[in-house]
């Protein structure tokens, strides 16, 4: 008799146990900004099934927000920027002008985000006022 009220609580169980899991991703990700679920989201991505579907929903979002950017961010893995920067100079000069614009403004957003010295911030700014002319 006991052994049936088990086997009819395993969709339960299985369910309190996602439950867990996602509140487990939910908390890790509003402490510090994501500090401590970004190693395990990079683990996640080296799973080739996981890894995938990941990447196919951050492209997704990534078109819907800013189909320029996209474009050109599928372009540039396509040549293998990551590996060769006379590659990216040539994918670079490959992209028409409103994917260069938005390619270089979300790789100037990344590089104002990092830490910099002084130099580097008035080299930055020196750059931006010349793309703005």
């Amino acid at each position: 008799m006991t052994a049936d009220i088990w086997l009819i609580l395993i969709p339960v169980y299985v369910l309190a146990a996602l439950l867990l899991v996602f509140g487990i991703f939910a908390l890790l990700g509003r402490i510090a900004g994501g500090k401590y679920l970004k190693p395990i989201v990079g683990s996640l991505m080296k799973l080739p099934l996981i890894g995938k579907g990941m990447r196919k929903m951050s492209q997704a979002a990534l078109e819907r927000q800013n189909p320029e950017l996209a474009s050109a961010v599928r372009k540039m893995e396509r040549a293998g920027v990551a590996k060769d920067p006379q590659r990216a100079a040539q994918a670079l000069s490959r992209l028409s002008r409103d994917e260069r614009a938005a390619y270089l403004d979300a790789t100037t957003e990344q590089a104002d985000a990092a830490p910099m010295n002084r130099q580097m911030k008035r080299q930055m700014e020196r750059a931006k006022k010349g793309r703005r002319r």
